[in-house]
């Protein structure tokens, strides 16, 4: 590994002489954040106040989760992605990098809402949810695609603006048909 690149989350791996020390990474957590049980936040990631996280949630590096937010148990929010005040995330929620809950419909203005993420609901990588928008439970929103309108439970939705393509069932399929493939 290059001088100066870190292995894992606290570890140093620099030179021998550094290899053995533990290395702080820095994260800002609120004060006022609710933080549960075996929750996992990666380097540079941003908790605002006022915000409830729950049991068994990986935030990851450089995420924002801004003031105000609820997310639900078992859910992983990856790298970059940010999330907006006001937004309400259920339990087993995966969310990609670089996704982006957005809180104000026509900005900028004094009135904010936020997005609602259902119970086992996966937005992709790169993914934009308007403010006001409820993903529904067990939905699917392609990687890069715009929402605009609620998603449907049990739905999967791609482009821009986003669509109805295909159910969860047919998204499950063609992943279980993708991860045995042997590719």
């Amino acid at each position: 590994m290059a001088k100066g690149k870190t292995a894992g989350k606290h570890e140093s791996a620099g030179n021998s002489a550094h290899r053995n020390k533990k290395v702080e990474i820095p994260h800002l957590i609120s004060p006022s954040a609710k933080i549960g049980k075996n929750v996992k936040i990666w380097n540079f990631a941003y908790v605002g106040a006022d915000t409830k996280i729950g049991d068994n949630t990986k935030i990851g590096s450089l995420a924002h989760v801004d003031y105000n937010v609820v997310i639900g148990n078992e859910c992983k929010i990856e790298g970059l992605a940010y999330i907006a005040p006001l937004s309400r995330i259920g339990n087993n929620v995966f969310i990609g990098p670089s996704a982006c809950l957005t809180n104000d419909p026509y900005p900028p203005s004094d009135k904010m809402v936020g997005v609602t993420v259902k119970d086992g609901a996966v937005i992709c990588a790169s993914s934009v949810i308007k403010a006001g928008v409820t993903v529904g439970e067990n939905s699917v929103v392609g990687m890069g695609s715009v929402v605009t309108k609620d998603v449907p439970r049990d739905s999967v939705v791609f482009g821009v603006p986003a669509r109805v393509v295909y159910s969860r069932d047919d998204y499950d399929s063609r992943k279980d048909k993708w991860n045995n493939s042997g590719l």
